[in-house]
This record gives C-alpha cells, sequence and structure tokens, in this order.
C-alpha cells in the first residue's frame, strides 16, 4: 500500500510585515542549546527549560513594540522549524 504525500498549503499572504507573533504566545520547550540567554529561560512544573512567558502570556523575548524577537539569532529549534504561513501558524491565528 502506498500513501501519497499531500502538501498543506502555505497562506501566501503571511510574511514578515503582517505577522502577529500569534506563536510567541505558545509554550516553548527547550530541546537543544541554541544559546538561549539565561533570562529568558524558565523551568515548567515538571521542571524542564521553557521560553520565559510574562504575565501577558508573551514570550519575554518579544519586542512589544515591534513584535520581533529580540534573541532571533539564538532562537530555540521549536522557533525555528515554525512555518510562517503553515497550518500551525494558520491554527494560532484564528
Amino acid at each position: 500500500m502506498t500513501i501519497e504525500l499531500t502538501n498543506l498549503p502555505v497562506d501566501e499572504g503571511v510574511t514578515c510585515s503582517t505577522c502577529r507573533a500569534n506563536c510567541c504566545r505558545l509554550e516553548v520547550m527547550l530541546i537543544t542549546d541554541t544559546g538561549v540567554p539565561e533570562q529568558f529561560i524558565s523551568q515548567d512544573k515538571w521542571g524542564g527549560e521553557v521560553m520565559l512567558r510574562l504575565e501577558d502570556g508573551w514570550c519575554a523575548a518579544v519586542d512589544r513594540e515591534t513584535m520581533l524577537c529580540t534573541i532571533y539569532e539564538n532562537r530555540p529549534l521549536i522557533c525555528r522549524e515554525f512555518e510562517m504561513g503553515g497550518f500551525e501558524c494558520l491554527d494560532e491565528r484564528t
């Protein structure tokens, strides 16, 4: 039996300039060392390392004025793999 792969559509309307950084409200587990500065790291209730989120629910590394990542070059692997305009991105935007 062969199962054909189907590529999910990517919304071409989502760009860096139209991004709302909704993914920056998700819990981000730190599963690899990418150099995230210590002040942005927290521990979850099971002792795992996660990105620190502030009281407003947003990642502590997001600049609230520009909504851009202040540690982009050292962002976690999960953030690097989150596809702008992909399924998860569009799901978070709804």
